[in-house]
């Protein structure tokens, strides 16, 4: 007899699991916490990711080989005690997400523009210009 996807080897563990967690916290994959948007603006592009709960600060944009990457991590701790210094309630997060893409090996930094507002990093970087292998690490400052 065929089960339903539901009822896999781990449905019980699974069931219990999910009570603990945030609903589809763990289920998600980080390029959809990061949702991109690309455009082609003629001689450029330009990516919009979206990085909400996010500061400037907690954002680093990378150029090696030929590949933008994009990574933002984040640390947060809440603390709140009652009038003996107990806690009532003490909460902390950490959390790391990060994503590439390919953008051409003739790419240096400088033709790089970016730029964070509103939770929404912005990228504009020229087309592919000709061959030019660059190995170095590269980053790209943040306006």
């Amino acid at each position: 007899m065929l089960l339903p996807r539901l009822f896999n080897d781990k449905f019980v563990d699974n069931i219990f699991d999910d009570m603990f967690s945030f609903p589809s916290a763990f289920n998600v994959s980080s390029s959809r916490w990061m949702s991109t948007n690309v455009k082609d603006l003629g001689n450029d592009y330009q990516l919009e990711i979206e990085l909400p709960g996010y500061k400037k600060e907690d954002i680093q944009a990378q150029l090696n080989s030929g590949y933008l990457t994009i990574s933002a991590d984040r640390q947060s701790a809440t603390e709140v005690k009652d009038e003996n210094g107990k806690y009532i309630r003490k909460e902390s997060y950490s959390g790391k997400c990060q994503r590439s893409f390919y953008v051409g090996e003739s790419l240096k930094e400088e033709d790089f523009k970016a730029s964070f507002k509103d939770g929404i990093l912005s990228v504009v970087f020229p087309k592919e210009k000709g061959q030019n292998n660059i190995e170095e690490q590269k980053y790209i400052p943040i306006e």
